[in-house]
């Protein structure tokens, strides 16, 4: 018990004095006077523009730009080079004195569109000693009868799926 009044006493030496007068009156006119100016008044910047990252912006923005025209204009180079068109048929000329029948229709052409290739990569196929590479193509083919006596016309259209192996010889 001894050591706590030890302690005691020590912490009543340790208690803070009574703040003086002087130091009340000196806040008061620090918080009360005019002295305080706007430039020291601190103030968050909440609209500052980051130049550097809206140039970064925009600059990704057209290099996609440039590279999605690119691929539109790679594809449709595809397309026009695949794609296949045959020139309609000569008429027959009419039989000596024969009449064609109202309900004949002769071939008029036919086209066939590839909209799909696809590299599928090197296989090979059934044990076959060299390996194979294989194309998928996915078309759609139209044909066109027309009748020349009634100006009737006849259009068929499918979709088909092509699978082309291709040998490919080593070094």
């Amino acid at each position: 018990m001894n050591d706590f009044s030890e302690i005691e006493k020590e912490l009543k030496k340790l208690r803070p004095t009574r703040t003086s007068r002087q130091l009340f009156v000196r806040v008061e006119q620090m918080l009360a006077g005019p002295e305080i100016s706007e430039h020291k008044i601190i103030r968050p910047n909440r609209f500052r523009v980051n130049w550097v990252a809206i140039g970064f912006g925009l600059a990704a923005a057209a290099v996609l730009i440039l590279l999605a025209q690119i691929s539109t204009d790679r594809t449709s180079k595809q397309r026009e080079r695949i794609a296949q068109n045959s020139p309609a048929p000569e008429t027959m000329p009419a039989l000596r004195g024969a009449q064609r029948s109202s309900s004949e229709f002769i071939p008029a052409g036919a086209t066939q569109v590839v909209y799909n290739t696809r590299d599928e990569g090197l296989q090979f196929p059934g044990g076959s000693a060299q390996p194979l590479r294989r194309l998928r193509y996915q078309t759609h083919q139209t044909w066109q009868w027309r009748n020349p006596a009634t100006g009737a016309s006849l259009r068929v259209s499918y979709p088909g799926e092509e699978i082309v192996l291709i040998p490919i010889s080593g070094q």
